[in-house]
């Protein structure tokens, strides 16, 4: 079991340890927690109790206050052991929920860490049937921690003073993407339905529909508050992996352009190979530049050929 005397093994988790617990109350929205200057990772409050994580995978958003700790994604083993130090767990300490936006393992290969923390790891149906197969494959089941709260429309927890709502819209990314809301910190981690300005991974292997995507977003932008602040999957260099409706609505139209341009090189009979040569950017979503254009292109072939 993580328990105290691990974590204060580290320097960075003793200065955190000591100022966490007197930061729980009253800290200002976009303050940084006392993190050493060398570490290799971020942690940032957005609200009093709600902040994101990075380091090396999917965004982690997480809650941590008086009345109850819930972490959305887990990266990696070693990030989310030093995301733990941060919020510094003491002695049997429990998280009271676990949330997985989706099955891909960057968001969910840290789950393991939280085998003594939690009783309760919650996703969509499809992610934990995606996170089975997935390590089924590769070999890896004895590193999984599956959730155990699985629900197929919504689901809604409280702790403390704050209820945490999941929603899930259908196909997207994968087949088991979810939306959580911290209703009354007001902060929307969307897991990988947003890539910011950065080319998307679109898993058709586990069910993506990019045209169902534009509705997931659509419907995304009319459930939640406009003066939300929204937590992104991911996010390409020099841009955040936190934002606005106006970066969902930008995203929405990268895969709008996409699906109309991959429509008039089918008509036109191009082929997959000649597309990926002289394709750089999807016109009318050129924000969208760099390595990865080749990733849409396979999937909007795959999923046109299908239609």
């Amino acid at each position: 079991m993580l328990d105290r005397r691990n974590f204060i093994k580290n320097t960075t988790a003793v200065s955190a340890y000591t100022l966490f617990l007197s930061q729980l109350i009253g800290c200002k929205t976009g303050q940084k927690l006392a993190i050493a200057a060398d570490a290799p990772y971020n942690m940032k409050y957005l609200t009093k109790n709600v902040g994101y994580f990075t380091e090396r995978g999917g965004t982690i958003g997480w809650m941590a206050s008086k009345d109850g700790i819930v972490i959305i994604d887990t990266q990696f083993p070693e990030q989310s052991n030093n995301l733990l130090a941060e919020i510094a767990i003491i002695d049997g300490g429990k998280v009271d929920a676990l949330i997985n936006t989706h099955h891909h393992g960057d968001h969910t290969a840290g789950n393991i860490v939280y085998k003594e923390l939690t009783d309760n790891i919650i996703a969509h149906t499809n992610s934990k049937k995606n996170q089975m197969a997935s390590a089924a494959q590769r070999g890896t089941e004895d590193k999984q921690l599956y959730p155990n709260t699985l629900f197929d429309k919504d689901y809604k927890l409280s702790v403390g003073d704050e209820v945490i709502t999941m929603k899930y819209y259908g196909a997207a990314h994968t087949d088991g993407d979810i939306i959580t809301h911290f209703q009354k910190a007001n902060v929307v981690h969307m897991g990988d339905l947003i890539f910011n300005r950065r080319f998307p991974y679109i898993d058709k292997s586990a069910g993506a529909n990019i045209a169902n995507w534009v509705s997931v977003l659509d419907k995304a932008d009319k459930q939640y508050p406009t003066d939300a602040k929204f937590i992104f999957g991911h996010s390409d260099n020099g841009y955040e992996v936190i934002g606005t409706k106006e970066d969902i609505k930008a995203f929405k139209n990268y895969l709008e352009k996409l699906l109309v341009f991959g429509e008039q090189a089918v008509k036109a009979g191009k082929s997959l190979e000649e597309l990926k040569a002289n394709t750089i950017v999807i016109p009318g979503a050129e924000e969208w530049t760099g390595k990865g254009i080749e990733r849409s292109l396979d999937a909007i072939f795959v999923e046109l050929k299908a239609s």
